[in-house]
């Protein structure tokens, strides 16, 4: 109701909805939230196409930042500096944009948080990718409107060849809603783009007829069909090819089922680790080395946490903290304290700082000016609609300038054909205009071939100047029924749009920066996706662990000198070698009596001459505790665990048997394995079947065969009973399980100094536990002690050995003659001065089981 002062009387609460509703739709629609067909919002849009406007392509010259940000404020974006600076460096920062879109010169902010330098200082252009947002734009490809003082025009979204938004993401917070999109790898994009279009099913939506204007004064009919893709693909089948978010600042991503929510809801969360490892100082410390941390974590304030954690006293286990990075690289160096867990460390950094960080993604974007969240299905949908709309539009804008040119030259090959009439009518017209008339009235010219028959040189005259001009009518008639057969087959668009995509993917697309586990975090990866694979594992004596191919190394003859193993620390020596397959589970059990488990394939695969993972990588150990048995675990024993048992023998001699059952639920800090007195240590652990018999042997070579059955089953902390007694200067070195059917079955037994010798099972009478023993070997200065000794039949292809320099040589089993218990047996490697043998392993035949030995 309106008063005579022309006030109007209105409830103020409808008054203040009304406002807000327009102040919050104005933030949506005109500043916060991306259009989902070139994934920018106004202000990025409005940059791009200012730097357009000013030339400033990738291969021009830099300009300052203040004349960009200066003609976006004057023409397109009046909301202030400030912001249109920000958004403009964001754009150039590698570490924020997966692909930049802006190449900056000078101070644009770094990963730490510091700020750029102001805009007179620094200087831009656009990206090379930069040029496929805006290409064909001035092709009539997307619609524009008036800016916001009328007096300019401003696309309203870029024609965007590649799928900008799902490549860079996006973080947005607008009124009442928010959107953080992560930006994902430019080729996987591609390649579910190509997949959508080979396994989706083409639907016709509209067929029409549409009528376009040359010059105005030509009607040319033209059939448009307007098409979709229906998008079959399940998003399990996409996740095969786009595997979830591919940050700029790499990192590690897990779990598969909260990328398939986000594909799917367009709702998710997205656990990131930094890529950490382990590594050991040469002060003897251990150090957690960073080189890759979470999306949109600062650096400074992550090392300021650590810190405050060691300040406020919450971890006592961190020394110092050191910031190494150079240039565009991290490095981030937190020493530990020499009793420290390096594992248990890390996974405290874990829990309490950004080393570990969630990205929550809220798919949310604009859709045709609505906001709304969608899955990943319908983002790759918009982008082909969006795709599908460019070409038609650049297309018949290409088919109009077509068929204009079309009329001119075909009336330009006209008059050439009648070229001496039309000179005579021109000759006898007083001024152009007249002649112009002439030429219509006379030929049937229209007046725009007439205007071009008067400014036709005199050089077309001549005959290659005419056969050009039939060439290129020629040409422009084979263009025309392209254009033709792309509006009217959707067939012929999907593989522009194909070709198109594919140059894109050649050009930009680079490898993936953020490694992707299928499982959550803790969980292992999916076996489906690791080979099942023989492998050899190496263990040496301060603690590094790789993994190899058996074939690695090549059967020698008996005798030789061996090849280098591995590059070891200086005073390292090679401790165990064990063959497993890498879908088996290995038990690591330490010589405080504690079992912890990996998977065989968390062991990094390694070359012969590496030195392998520090094991405190593995396995979350104390750096005062050291592995000294591994056991593998296979489906075959998994299945058959309930009557399995780890049996155990020390170097004081002690022995004890416990189920394997009982072993489950290991923690990542291991489980009490046998319980152990301080002088005492772990010699082997090994499987059996409850019944089996035991051989101890002692490095002067004294050995006991013994029935399993004299052992009682005993927890998993209990120390064990006596299996053999020992003299004060000797020690247990070796256990092996003598088989059910021991025929065939020899005693290997290997010496220190190369000598080895293998000797028929039955010579080693059965006593009962606890005794003194038989001789096993005949131990002399000139064969060394007994380093270990090992079963082997005719199952048993070669024999490795390894030396404390690391020195390995693999011989045939067959080569090692057969000798009585009391002999010293025959030299299988040479040593070199000073070195010792110091690990023993056995590969089966091919046809035979593959078995850790």
């Amino acid at each position: 109701m309106e008063n005579q002062n022309n006030i109007l009387n209105t409830p103020i609460t409808k008054e203040m909805k009304k406002a807000y509703l327009d102040y919050a739709m104005s933030v949506i629609v005109a500043r916060a939230l991306p259009d989902v067909r070139d994934g920018l919002k106004p202000v990025n849009r409005r940059i791009v196409y200012a730097a357009h406007e000013m030339n400033l392509t990738f291969d021009s010259s830099f300009k300052k930042c203040a004349a960009v940000v200066g003609r976006v404020m004057e023409k397109y974006h009046p909301h202030g500096d400030v912001s249109i600076y920000d958004a403009l460096v964001r754009m150039g920062q590698n570490f924020s944009l997966r692909y930049t879109l802006i190449k900056g010169q000078g101070n644009f902010g770094t990963i730490d948080g510091d700020p750029p330098a102001a805009m007179r200082y620094t200087e831009c252009k656009l990206d090379k990718i930069s040029d496929y947002l805006l290409m064909d734009i001035d092709k009539n490809t997307v619609p524009f409107g008036d800016n916001y003082s009328a007096d300019a025009k401003e696309p309203l979204v870029l024609p965007a060849v590649m799928p900008n938004l799902l490549m860079n993401g996006t973080l947005g917070i607008a009124v009442g809603m928010a959107t953080n999109i992560p930006p994902h790898n430019l080729g996987e994009l591609v390649d579910t783009l190509l997949a959508t279009f080979d396994r989706g099913k083409l639907k016709i939506i509209e067929e029409k007829q549409v009528i376009i204007k040359a010059y105005d004064i030509i009607d040319i009919p033209t059939d448009v069909v307007k098409w979709e893709i229906e998008n079959t693909m399940q998003f399990e089948d996409i996740v095969k090819i786009l595997r979830g978010p591919d940050f700029p600042t790499g990192c590690t991503i897990y779990d598969q089922a909260e990328t398939l929510r986000y594909f799917a809801t367009g709702k998710g969360r997205i656990i990131q680790r930094a890529k950490t490892k382990i590594e050991e100082l040469k002060n003897g410390k251990f150090a957690i080395v960073v080189s890759e941390i979470p999306y949109q974590v600062n650096k400074t304030s992550l090392i300021e946490k650590i810190a405050d954690l060691v300040n406020e006293k919450k971890t006592r286990d961190i020394s110092d903290i050191k910031d190494l990075s150079r240039g565009e690289g991290i490095e981030i160096q937190i020493e530990l304290k020499k009793d420290a867990r390096p594992q248990k460390v890390l996974n405290y950094l874990y829990k309490y700082t950004q080393l570990q960080s969630t990205f929550n993604a809220n798919m949310l974007a604009l859709v045709n000016g609505d906001p709304r969240v969608l899955s990943i299905k319908e983002f790759l949908d918009e982008f082909i609609k969006h795709r599908r709309d460019v070409i038609t539009n650049r297309t018949l804008y290409l088919l109009q300038k077509a068929r204009e040119r079309e009329h001119i030259l075909e009336g330009l090959k006209k008059a050439l054909d009648i070229i001496d009439e039309i000179i005579a009518v021109i000759k006898k017209s007083k001024d152009s205009e007249i002649a112009r008339t002439n030429l219509i009235k006379s030929f049937g010219f229209t007046e725009i071939q007439a205007q071009a028959i008067l400014d036709m040189q005199l050089r077309r005259l001549a005959a290659l100047e005419r056969e050009k001009i039939e060439n290129e009518l020629k040409e422009i008639q084979k263009n025309i029924k392209t254009y033709n057969l792309i509006l009217a087959k959707p067939e012929k668009m999907i593989e522009l749009i194909r070709g198109e995509l594919e140059e894109i993917k050649e050009k930009f697309a680079d490898a993936r920066k953020t490694k992707v586990i299928k499982g959550g975090v803790g969980e292992l990866e999916d076996e489906d996706i690791i080979a099942n694979e023989n492998t050899l594992i190496t263990v040496t004596e301060t603690g590094y662990i790789k993994r190899m191919s058996p074939s690695t190394y090549k059967t020698q003859s008996r005798g030789g000198k061996g090849v280098s193993g591995m590059k070891t620390k200086e005073e390292d020596e090679v401790s165990m070698l064990r063959f497993a397959d890498t879908h088996d589970r290995l038990f690591f059990i330490t010589n405080k009596g504690k079992l912890y488990e990996r998977k065989v394939w968390d062991i990094p695969e390694s070359s012969r001459t590496s030195k392998g993972t520090a094991i405190v990588n593995i396995i979350d150990i104390s750096t005062d505790e050291r592995v000294e048995e591994i056991l593998t675990i296979g489906k075959e024993i998994e299945a058959n665990k309930k009557n399995l048992f780890i049996f155990f023998a020390t170097k004081d001699g002690n022995i004890k048997k416990t189920l394997l059952s009982e072993y489950e639920n290991i923690r990542k800090s291991g489980i009490i394995a046998i319980g152990l007195k301080d002088t005492d240590a772990l010699v082997r652990a090994q499987l059996t079947n409850g019944n089996n018999e035991v051989i101890l042997v002692t490095e002067n070579g004294k050995s006991i065969r013994f029935n399993e059955t004299d052992v009682r089953e005993m927890g998993r902390s209990a120390s064990g009973v006596k299996g053999i007694a020992l003299k004060m200067d000797d020690h247990v070195v070796s256990m092996e399980i003598v088989p059910e059917d021991t025929k065939g079955s020899r005693l290997l037994c290997i010496m220190q100094n190369g000598y080895g010798k293998a000797t028929e099972i039955s010579e080693y009478g059965k006593q009962n536990r606890g005794g003194s023993g038989l001789l096993v070997a005949k131990v002399t200065p000139k064969t060394g002690k007994i380093v270990s000794v090992k079963m082997i039949d005719d199952t048993i292809e070669d024999i490795i050995l390894t030396s404390e320099s690391a020195q390995v040589i693999r011989i045939p089993a067959t080569s090692i003659p057969r000798s009585s218990r009391t002999t010293q047996g025959v030299i299988l490697m040479r040593m070199k001065d000073g070195d010792k043998v110091s690990a023993v392993s056995t590969i089966q035949k091919i046809d035979e089981e593959p078995k850790a030995s």
